[in-house]
């Protein structure tokens, strides 16, 4: 309701606009009475395009319409009884309007709060900047220059067609006039037939009569022909200003607006202001539209009575300028609403969304249009862009690529959606170098064909989606990924399709893998100074620990994504994707709460460690494995104390055991770098104790545990076991026993010894493959 009462507080034009929202696809009123129960709905959790979800849809309208009711059931007194009536009107009306199209009314409504929402911000932005003595923030400046220059369109059109109705006055009285003057030249022809004295006196009078008209008729047809030039230079003034205003509308907010859908791309916020635009479209539109039906009347007035000069050329020149600026209205605003996916799998199904801006207020929608998709390889893209014919229009075969589009009325937008669209094959073009198939370029165009002021113009209009990357197995997914997220940052407006620097700034890769990485962790905890600093050690291969030291440095694409790190088989970019990946599928909330250092090497690790009680231990990622956690932890021999690193766990195993239940296991681990007690960090997320067992089955229960060999003592040569410690609520300190020597899984430096560990595995396998009845000799001596 909050938003509600904000919206009745609008003035002006705000309140102009948020008026116009209503009707009786949805009267003011039922927003008004039902304010918060509308805005405690979950409207946004129903998807338009989703025909399952009609059935959420359908619940919604019910409810509605039984709170409508109810609302009318309550109202008592004189007063209340009209309210009562109009109430239950509404209720019908809704009813019968929406029962069989539910989610046009989930459309209407989320259309109607995002709409008002907008707009009681913007004006929230204009009072507090207002207020604070400043000048307005950039954005809304531009927002009321764009508004002011509407009014002043408006204003310039409206006296253009009071003018023209004024010339057109005059002219209609000067034919009348000049049929005044052919009527007494017919009356002086006829007067030969009139006796002489009477024919005289007639000739005298008609004579004088026709030289007054005459004189009016060659002094008004230099005012017409001035007011027609007038006319003609206020046109031309007008058309001046409209395009202008079209040149900031869409090669300024329109590129804005497609420079935040393709950074959404990366993760960055929602592109937004899409009703906005269509708005000031629309508004582009009517006075474009309004200004050419006055050059057409002009030219007719012109053509019904011509006049020397040169309005002739003048009225086609304006013609021919005004038919140029709504052609480019038209084909700029047929846009991509909800862009295809950038990786884009073989036969795997897809949706897309395309919208034309003035589709509604030009009409279109009378005759819907069919929209077709087709992909286009990038050199195709390009010859397309100059005009340039190809002998092949496709570089592959999209199934279910035709739909029509369609006019919501209640938003008034005309759009065409691409359900079930599949990519059946691609042709793939011949590689420079060492470009791999993830590196190609595709994208999806989309074309149509339609007509405005009855087939008066026709318009063939086609729009290209951002750059796609197409795949055939999803282990290409990860270097796909990359390649569409240094298109979407780094991408140039008004490129020649699809260019991009070979090398950038180190900072500005900073700001994309932020970017990325909050996205996916769903989070406002992004990547800080540390964790870049630790990715620029790893990318340039350098021990700096100073930020400065890299600001200056760039990094090329090769580096990024097509050579691997030195001492490894994965590049850059893979192991980043890795982390992830790990992060977002099993380790999300923990990185949200703190939990996780993740960008530490470790050599930082044992530094960080070595200063804190035993039993401190940290995560950090994996620099030898993609897509690898470990825990480094300190504990101490009655000689050293020692940092130990668990191998790396990997996505598999979380899948098996989660993170906290593997800490959970761990006694020995106490307390969570720097000081936190474990079970205050991870015990919300400990699996719960399993219930006891039904029918007679026990269930068995995954538990951790850790080989507990800590070092080699050096007067002895024995090697040394870590006793498993109480839970590190008790508080105890972790014990340390002598053990038999058995094959050590951990080397010295804490880490586990690969080979030792695949000799107990291939000794193991040799076992099993041995007959049941021998599997044990040789380990027992002799059969029992």
């Amino acid at each position: 309701m909050a938003v509600w009462i904000q919206a009745q507080q609008l003035q002006g034009d705000a309140l102009h606009q948020m008026q116009s929202l209503y009707g009786q696809h949805f009267p003011i009123e039922v927003r008004h009475y039902l304010a918060q129960w509308i805005e405690g709905q979950l409207w946004d959790s129903v998807e338009l395009e989703n025909p399952q979800d009609e059935l959420k849809a359908k619940r919604l309208l019910d409810s509605l319409v039984q709170e409508l009711q109810r609302k009318a059931e309550h109202q008592v007194g004189e007063d209340g009884f009209l309210l009562k009536i109009k109430l239950g009107h509404y209720a019908s009306q809704l009813k019968s309007t929406y029962d069989r199209c539910p989610l046009e009314l989930v459309r209407c409504i989320k259309h109607i709060l995002h709409s008002e929402q907008r707009l009681v911000q913007e004006a929230n932005n204009a009072v507090g900047s207002g207020g604070g003595g400043g000048t307005m923030d950039s954005l809304s400046q531009r927002h009321q220059q764009i508004n002011q220059t509407f009014e002043e369109l408006r204003v310039s059109t409206q006296e253009t067609e009071n003018e023209l109705r004024k010339l057109q006055h005059n002219q209609e009285y000067f034919i009348i006039q000049y049929q005044e003057n052919l009527r007494i030249q017919a009356q002086l022809s006829s007067l030969s037939a009139v006796p002489a004295e009477e024919r005289t006196q007639r000739e005298t009078s008609l004579q004088a009569k026709r030289a007054t008209v005459e004189a009016w008729l060659t002094r008004e047809a230099n005012t017409l022909q001035k007011y027609r030039l007038d006319l003609a230079e206020k046109h031309q003034k007008t058309l001046g200003q409209l395009r202008k205003q079209q040149t900031l509308i869409l090669d300024e907010e329109l590129i804005q607006w497609k420079r935040r859908q393709q950074l959404a791309g990366n993760g960055g916020p929602t592109e937004g202001g899409l009703d906005v635009l269509q708005s000031w479209c629309e508004k582009l539109a009517d006075l474009i539209w309004q200004n050419r039906q006055q050059i057409r009347r002009a030219e007719h007035l012109t053509q019904q009575l011509p006049l020397p000069g040169p309005m002739e050329e003048l009225l086609t020149k304006l013609n021919s300028d005004i038919t140029d600026i709504i052609s480019a209205l038209v084909t700029s605003t047929f846009i991509i609403e909800k862009q295809p996916p950038q990786v884009l799998k073989t036969q795997t199904k897809f949706a897309a969304t395309v919208r034309l801006l003035v589709g509604g207020k030009l009409n279109v929608h009378m005759n819907p249009p069919q929209v077709k998709a087709v992909i286009v390889s990038e050199q195709q893209a390009k010859a397309l862009l100059k005009n340039e014919s190809t002998r092949n229009d496709s570089s592959g075969e999209i199934l279910n690529n035709n739909c029509v589009m369609e006019y919501h009325r209640t938003t008034g937008t005309l759009s065409a959606h691409f359900r079930n669209m599949s990519l059946k094959r691609i042709k793939r073009s011949d590689r420079r170098g060492a470009e791999s198939v993830t590196e190609e370029k595709f994208t999806v165009m989309f074309e149509s064909q339609f007509s405005v002021g009855g087939n008066e113009l026709v318009f063939h209009v086609k729009t290209l989606s951002l750059p796609v990357v197409v795949i055939v197995h999803g282990s290409q997914d990860n270097n796909a990924t990359a390649t569409v997220l240094w298109d979407n940052a780094f991408a140039e407006p008004g490129r020649v399709p699809f260019v991009v620097p070979d090398k950038v700034l180190w900072p500005q890769l900073c700001e994309a893998l932020d970017m990325k990485y909050k996205a996916e962790m769903h989070s406002a905890r992004g990547l800080c100074d540390d964790n870049l600093v630790f990715l620029a050690q790893k990318a340039f291969s350098s021990a700096s620990i100073n930020q400065e030291d890299y600001r200056n440095m760039t990094m090329s694409w090769a580096q990024f994504n097509r050579e691997s790190l030195p001492g490894r088989n994965f590049t850059f970019w893979q192991w980043f994707d890795g982390v992830m990946e790990l992060m977002k599928k099993h380790l999300k909330p923990h990185w949200n709460d703190g939990a996780i250092l993740g960008f530490v090497n470790k050599q930082q690790a044992q530094d960080m460690l070595m200063s804190k009680p035993n039993g401190t231990f940290l995560l950090r990622f994996s620099d030898s494995e993609i897509g690898g956690i470990t825990i480094a932890w300190v504990a101490e021999n009655p000689n050293k104390r020692l940092v130990w690193n668990l191998m790396p766990y990997t996505t598999k195993d979380f899948s098996i055991h989660s993170l906290a239940d593997r800490i959970s296991d761990l006694n020995h681990l106490m307390f969570l770098y720097p000081d936190r007690p474990k079970d205050e960090v991870f015990s919300k997320y400990y699996t719960p104790p399993l219930s006891k067992a039904v029918d007679g089955y026990v269930k068995p229960q995954i538990k951790q545990v850790v080989p507990e060999y800590v070092y080699c003592h050096p007067s002895s040569g024995n090697p040394t076991y870590m006793d498993q410690a109480p839970s590190p609520s008790v508080a105890h300190p972790i014990n340390f026993a002598i053990f038999p020597p058995i094959d050590p899984m951990m080397d010295a430096d804490g880490e586990f010894d690969l080979e030792d560990t695949m000799d107990v595995a291939r000794h193991v396998e040799e076992l099993l493959r041995r007959p049941m009845a021998n599997q044990w000799d040789g380990l027992f001596g002799s059969k029992y």
